[in-house]
């Protein structure tokens, strides 16, 4: 007889996947790898069941795929110009990870990591990870937790802390991708809202190059739901990055009483609401997801799904003029992000 061995993650240890349920029926799936979200699955109105987040089909495939799919990543999130910033008058050289750019905390970034696993229950768990000093040219020491809980009104809770021995850009975010409509559809038929008064246009790379912008009589214009593929690849700020890609600076941050953001599936049947105490959220469109292993023989294609990433403004070390909090967490202060996705079934 042929006895498969486990599959192993990249530090020689097999994956440790951990499920979550709440009283309403609703499923979660995480991975130790990455503080990874694989799997959300939904039960709907009509007595079926939905899954709303792409993911692959086996867990060593998620450490060959560069679309960062429901994984935790840091130092720091989005992109960072030219590698590089200066913090009280020294400047810091970064490990690029996107040209000359580091994006998501550099090539090894939290993403790549075996965060342990420092309890559990049904409903919750808590991951931890140590960051060296130096770890992709960040300074000092970080010591980070991730805590997801899945709520009985089915909200995906997760909070990201971090300490830090020096003074360092800090930002956290998970990289969730949803698809409401639960398969291969293009996520452009989702109805979207952002609460929003102010996008941050950026160049062929990613990174911005001017100051925030009124959404006001643009395509960025979310603050009443539309569908996205209303007014997709209008104007140059889009096309620049083959769709949308862009920080919202949110009208109201801080507090989890009312929702960023609002998420609807093309059938109508199921609602996301994103809550998060962020000052901005990163709409992407998916616009370079082809290729990407999916849990079916085919791989994604581009638009089969988005991403609402809570974070600090791209690139903010080098804004400190951004109108948002200091993203620099110092010696004996705490980094503390809260953001909850909540589906309701329509």
């Amino acid at each position: 007889m042929l006895i498969e061995a486990p599959t192993l993650a990249p530090d020689g240890l097999p994956f440790r996947l951990l499920t979550l349920r709440n009283n309403a029926g609703m499923v979660v799936t995480l991975m130790d790898w990455g503080a990874t979200l694989l799997s959300a699955r939904i039960p709907l109105a009509d007595g079926s069941v939905r899954e709303a987040l792409l993911g692959c089909a086996s867990p060593e495939q998620y450490t060959g795929q560069a679309a960062f799919l429901g994984a935790s990543v840091g130092r720091y999130a989005n992109r960072i110009a030219d590698s590089r910033f200066t913090l009280a008058g020294e400047t810091w050289q970064l490990a690029p990870s996107q040209g000359v750019n580091q994006l998501h905390g550099g090539p090894q970034g939290f993403d790549k990591r075996r965060w342990q696993v420092v309890n559990q229950n049904d409903t919750s768990v808590l991951f931890a990870l140590e960051s060296a000093d130096g770890d992709q040219g960040f300074p000092g020491n970080l010591s980070a937790t991730a805590h997801y809980q899945l709520t009985d009104d089915n909200r995906i809770a997760i909070e990201y802390r971090a300490r830090v021995d020096k003074a360092c850009p800090v930002n956290l975010t998970n990289h969730v991708y949803f698809n409401l409509d639960g398969g291969r559809s293009d996520v452009r038929e989702h109805k979207l809202h952002i609460a929003a008064e102010c996008y941050l246009p950026v160049d062929e790379m990613g990174i911005p190059r001017a100051g925030l912008k009124d959404v006001a009589n643009t395509s960025f214009d979310f603050r009443a739901a539309k569908a996205i593929a209303r007014d997709f690849l209008s104007d140059d700020d889009q096309r620049k990055m083959k769709g949308y890609d862009h920080a919202f600076l949110l009208s109201e941050t801080g507090s989890l009483e009312h929702p960023v953001a609002c998420l609807w599936s093309a059938d109508d049947k199921l609602q996301l609401k994103v809550y998060t105490t962020a000052p901005a959220l990163q709409f992407y469109s998916g616009n370079y997801l082809g290729g990407t292993p999916s849990r079916e023989t085919e791989p994604y294609a581009d638009w089969q799904g988005l991403a609402l990433e809570s974070e600090f403004l791209p690139d903010s070390p080098n804004h400190p003029e951004w109108p948002q909090p200091d993203c620099t967490l110092l010696p004996g202060e705490e980094y503390v992000s809260v953001t909850h996705y909540q589906f309701t079934s329509l």
